[in-house]
């Protein structure tokens, strides 16, 4: 049974007595890839772990189609910045299998050919802090999706990275869409909005301005603060 949709409805963020976030109301289907877009500040990164469960709302409601404590057995988060497990490349991929108690022989299985996956089949025993910024995405990417799961959120996986290093990430998702992975991600990135996107958001001012479809988004926005920062003007 999917976990999707997930349906956001009057979703508020407030910290100290300042909206950080909403209202915000919207549904996520089964397939493809949602780019959440907008200028910095403007609520991207707290929608995104809003849907993803780690920040509390104030008020509205967030519902998966399958109860909280399930629906997270079947996400992934990559962060900006990667964390990395103070183990090997190898140990790093093995983590999250162990802790769902799969069989060894299993593991290993799955971890090689994760490892060949992200191009880290000759690092396996480096220390996964001595890699560099893109293969530390690239594990943590790795990482996320050896768990095969129905849901992916990533905010800025690109960020400050080269173009090999995006475009390797570039194809690890587009193979997850493939596989059946639903993919959430924030980018800063306009090309790459445009190359990945079956739909998108706009966000500003902790509010969603426009969402739809990613052909007619991108070529049709309709309201004049999308039109603006499709420009390249400074909003906000």
């Amino acid at each position: 049974m999917s976990i999707l949709p997930l349906v956001l409805k009057d979703v508020f963020v407030r910290r100290r007595g300042k909206r950080l976030l909403g209202p915000v109301s919207l549904s996520l289907a089964p397939g493809g890839c949602t780019i959440i877009l907008g200028p910095n500040g403007s609520g991207k990164t707290t929608l995104l772990k809003v849907m993803h469960g780690v920040e509390r709302i104030s008020s509205g409601r967030v519902a998966w189609a399958v109860p909280d404590r399930e629906a997270r057995h079947h996400q992934g988060y990559v962060f900006q910045t990667p964390i990395m497990l103070r183990r090997s490349v190898g140990d790093n991929l093995r983590y999250p299998l162990q802790l769902r108690k799969t069989p060894k022989a299993l593991v290993e299985a799955q971890v090689r050919d994760w490892a060949h996956r992200i191009g880290l089949q000759d690092r396996m025993t480096l220390p996964a802090t001595r890699l560099s910024g893109g293969e530390k995405q690239r594990l943590a990417l790795g990482r996320a999706l050896i768990r095969r799961p129905e849901v992916l959120f990533l905010d800025e996986p690109c960020a400050n990275l080269d173009g090999p290093s995006t475009r390797a990430i570039e194809a690890l998702l587009q193979e997850a869409q493939d596989a059946g992975t639903r993919v959430i991600m924030t980018t800063h990135n306009f090309g790459q909005a445009k190359r990945l996107a079956t739909d998108a958001i706009f966000m500003l001012d902790g509010a969603v301005r426009e969402s739809g479809p990613a052909q007619a988004f991108f070529a049709t926005p309709q309201t004049p603060e999308l039109q603006a920062f499709f420009r390249g003007d400074i909003i906000g």
